[in-house]
C-alpha cells in the first residue's frame, strides 16, 4: 500500500514535536481553537462513553481533551516524534489515550466499523491525497457515526488571512506552516464527504478577531471552517 504522506509535511512538524504543549508557541493557535472544536464535536455526537479515533492527533492537544470528556480515544499519526510527545504528555497528565504511529488506510483496512466518531482537524491540506482520507475515516466510523474535519478554505481571502497574516504578519505560526494549493473549498470537501457515503450535517466558519485575539464559530467559512457528516446507515 503506498502511504499518503507527504516526508516534507511530516518533517515540518517533527522540527516542532516539541512545541506541541507549549501555549505560547507556533501551537498557541491550536490550543486557543480546541475549546471550541471540543464542544462543536461534543454537541453533535456526545464524547461520553464513545469510542473515538483522532486521525493526525499530532502531540494530543484535542485527543486528550476528548478523553477528559469521557471517551476512549485513540489517535493516530505518521509524525513519531509528535506521538512520542504525546505519550508523554499522557503519562504526565494522567489522561488514558492510545497512540499508534499507522496511516488511516492502513487502520481501515484492519478496524473498519470500528469506532463510533472520527476526528481528522487540520490535516486535509497536508496530504497529497484529501480523499483517500476521507474515504478512510468513512470506513472507520460505524454506520450512523459520526466523522468531523477542519480544513482551510481556498479564496483570496483565505491566502491572505492564513498565509500572509498569520505566517508573516503576526507571525502566529510558522512560515511556510501552509500550502495555499492544498486548501480545500467547503463545496470540495463536501463532495469528497458524499462519495465517502458521509451526509454533511453542518457546516461552521471558525474566525479569529486579531485586536481581541478572540476565535470565535459562526457562519462565516471563509477561512478555517469544520464539517460535521454522519455515516450513512
Amino acid at each position: 500500500m503506498t502511504v499518503n504522506v507527504d516526508e516534507l509535511e511530516l518533517d515540518k512538524f517533527s522540527q516542532l514535536a516539541h512545541k506541541w504543549w507549549d501555549k505560547n508557541s507556533e501551537f498557541k493557535p491550536l490550543h486557543e481553537i480546541n475549546p471550541l472544536r471540543l464542544d462543536y464535536i461534543d454537541g453533535f455526537a456526545g464524547l461520553a462513553g464513545k469510542r473515538v479515533l483522532d486521525v493526525g492527533c499530532g502531540g494530543g492537544i484535542l485527543a486528550e481533551s476528548m478523553a477528559v470528556r469521557g471517551a476512549e480515544v485513540t489517535g493516530v499519526d505518521l509524525a513519531k516524534k509528535s506521538l512520542k510527545v504525546a505519550q508523554l504528555h499522557s503519562l504526565e497528565s494522567g489522561v488514558a489515550v492510545d497512540y499508534r504511529c499507522i496511516a488511516v488506510e492502513q487502520l481501515a483496512e484492519e478496524a473498519p466499523a470500528s469506532f463510533d466518531i472520527v476526528t481528522c482537524m487540520e490535516m486535509l491540506e497536508h496530504v497529497p491525497d484529501p480523499q483517500s482520507v476521507v474515504q478512510s475515516c468513512s470506513r472507520l466510523v460505524k454506520p450512523g457515526g459520526w466523522v468531523f474535519f477542519s480544513t482551510l478554505n481556498r479564496n483570496a481571502k483565505s491566502y491572505l488571512l492564513a498565509i500572509i497574516g498569520a505566517e508573516y504578519v503576526l507571525g502566529m505560526l510558522t512560515r511556510g506552516t501552509h500550502e495555499y494549493a492544498r486548501f480545500l473549498k467547503p463545496s470540495e470537501l463536501g463532495r469528497m464527504a458524499r462519495e465517502a457515503a458521509l451526509d454533511v450535517k453542518d457546516v461552521r466558519g471558525m474566525t479569529y478577531n486579531p485586536l481581541t485575539r478572540i476565535y470565535a464559530l459562526g457562519r462565516d467559512t471563509d477561512v478555517n471552517y469544520m464539517i460535521a457528516t454522519q455515516r450513512t446507515p
